[in-house]
């Protein structure tokens, strides 16, 4: 496995990288955004760990650029920073996981198996894709149409309609959303999800009927 470390903080690095390439891993450091930028160009990476306060480009810009290049090569933040704000504020912007500094080094190496593992499920079933009724979402392509026409879609956005999309006609609850979607595994008595389902269905075309119930007390479900 190939991963990217961008770390700034000598110390923090030495400690993933020894950990890392002792369980078979090969790592490269970029210790500045900059750097970060023009390896992601120049390589394919399995998986991409990334504090947030770098010099130059932060994590937060990096991660954006590398959305915005329709790359989605799996990145896990490593940051100090543990408000819950700032956790939403990377998941939001493209970051498919979160942990807070310090951690356990068997924590960071769990979560780095749980992210690959996902990702090559996703490759194995690259012809695997969800409909409900007019609505199709093709995670090989990362796309999203309705009635044919393209739903451009947050990253968040699409991991939110991705996970209702993989549980048609069953109720989830806001919990599950947010440790399926956001990646927090308590509530935190955010509205996050609810103003993330609003987004949602401001973009699909409910003419028909509505296609997002919300369950009273519990969640929301998706319902042809």
């Amino acid at each position: 496995m190939n991963i990217l470390l961008v770390e700034d903080d000598s110390r923090i690095s030495e400690f993933i990288i020894k950990g890392l390439e002792e369980n078979g891993m090969r790592v490269q450091l970029a210790s500045t955004g900059e750097k970060a930028r023009e390896l992601i160009m120049q390589n394919d990476w399995d998986l991409i760990l990334m504090d947030i306060m770098l010099p130059g480009i932060d994590g937060i810009q990096l991660t954006k650029m590398i959305r915005f290049k329709k790359n989605y090569t799996p990145i896990l933040i490593l940051s100090a920073l543990s408000d819950t704000n700032d956790k939403i504020e990377a998941l939001d912007n493209g970051a498919d996981d979160y942990l807070t500094k310090p951690f356990h080094f068997n924590e960071l190496l769990s979560r780095i198996n749980a992210l690959t593992r996902r990702t090559k499920f996703n490759y194995e079933n690259r012809e695997v894709f969800f409909i409900c009724r007019d609505i199709k979402l093709e995670p090989e392509k990362h796309l999203v149409t309705q009635n044919g026409k393209q739903v451009d879609l947050s990253p968040r956005e699409y991991k939110l309609l991705l996970y209702l999309l993989e549980n048609k006609d069953k109720v989830v609850s806001r919990t599950q959303i947010l440790e399926r979607v956001w990646g927090i595994q308590y509530d935190t008595n955010t509205n996050v999800v609810d103003v993330y389902i609003s987004y949602l269905r401001s973009k699909l075309d409910e003419s028909k009927g509505k296609l997002i119930h919300t369950i009273k007390g519990t969640g929301y479900m998706l319902q042809d």
